[in-house]
């Protein structure tokens, strides 16, 4: 069952509309629920002059030359800063047409296909933290745009910008969740706590917006715990600073507890939304 997907934040110019719903959990914000659905298949331009149908790269394409995702190891990265943030295991179509990235994918298709997808805004800047984008599908058109769906992998942080033209690139070192002292069983505990307020968020919301308040269907989908909370993290569209930070944490059960706490938040903020819709059932919600 897809997510119900709430008002994101303006989307960067290289974004082609996402196609996946997504949560919009802010800690008092107006929701405006609505479905979006983008299959793949949009991005199979109508051109009859582009050079190439979508392409999906292949195993040994994908990683020819990848180095080791050894957290120790320092590594050399190409990076395309985004008012967005990426999350392990999510899907992210882009659309290329700035020169210096157009040059950048010529690069990457003659490699590995992976470059670093990092956050950045006009308030705080570029964030350390960031995530590995590996393209999986590509089109070429004949304008040297391209049409790319990227799949998030390892997190990264940047320890040192090698250069900025034509575009940037760093040396990073690989992220991974440190052991959670409590154990796996009350992770087991906590995810299953954070799937129910998912629930309980969509189907608020549904009743909010005049929709079948039906029963969310299996949104764990048998992930463990950390790709569970990198998934959770990757619905809180709208909030991208939020993100970073879910992002940049490296305790997965730290993550999840945070999580929680904004989804409990949220589901304040719909419950008292739902009870004036009830006693004002005529005003607007």
């Amino acid at each position: 069952m897809a997510l119900p997907q709430l008002l994101p934040s303006p989307s960067s110019s290289y974004l082609t509309h996402h196609n996946n719903p997504r949560l919009n959990p802010h800690h008092t914000l107006s929701f405006s629920l609505h479905s979006k659905i983008s299959p793949p298949h949009h991005l199979r331009r109508r051109h009859r002059n582009s050079t190439s149908s979508l392409r999906c790269s292949s195993s040994s394409e994908r990683h020819e030359n990848i180095a080791s995702t050894n957290s120790n190891d320092i590594v050399e990265l190409p990076l395309f800063p985004l008012p967005l943030v990426l999350f392990p295991g999510a899907i992210l179509p882009l659309q290329i047409f700035e020169y210096r990235y157009r040059i950048m994918m010529h690069t990457l298709l003659q490699t590995d296909l992976r470059f670093g997808v990092i956050y950045t805004d006009a308030t705080s800047g570029t964030a350390d933290v960031g995530c590995v984008g590996e393209v999986v599908k590509h089109e070429r058109l004949v304008d040297d745009r391209f049409f790319i769906i990227c799949k998030g992998q390892e997190r990264f942080r940047v320890t040192k910008i090698v250069r900025t033209k034509p575009y940037l690139v760093a040396e990073v070192v690989w992220l991974e969740d440190r052991p959670s002292g409590n154990g796996e069983e009350d992770l087991e505990g906590l995810a299953s706590e954070v799937e129910s307020h998912m629930k309980d968020v969509i189907r608020l919301s549904n009743r909010l917006n005049g929709k079948p308040e039906k029963e969310a269907g299996d949104l764990r989908r048998n992930l463990f715990p950390t790709p569970f909370s990198f998934f959770v993290g990757s619905t809180f569209e709208g909030a991208p600073r939020e993100q970073q930070a879910l992002l940049e944490l490296e305790d997965t059960m730290v993550r999840l507890k945070r999580e929680k706490e904004t989804l409990k938040n949220t589901l304040n903020y719909l419950s008292a939304a739902s009870a004036v819709k009830d006693v004002f059932p005529s005003s607007s919600s």
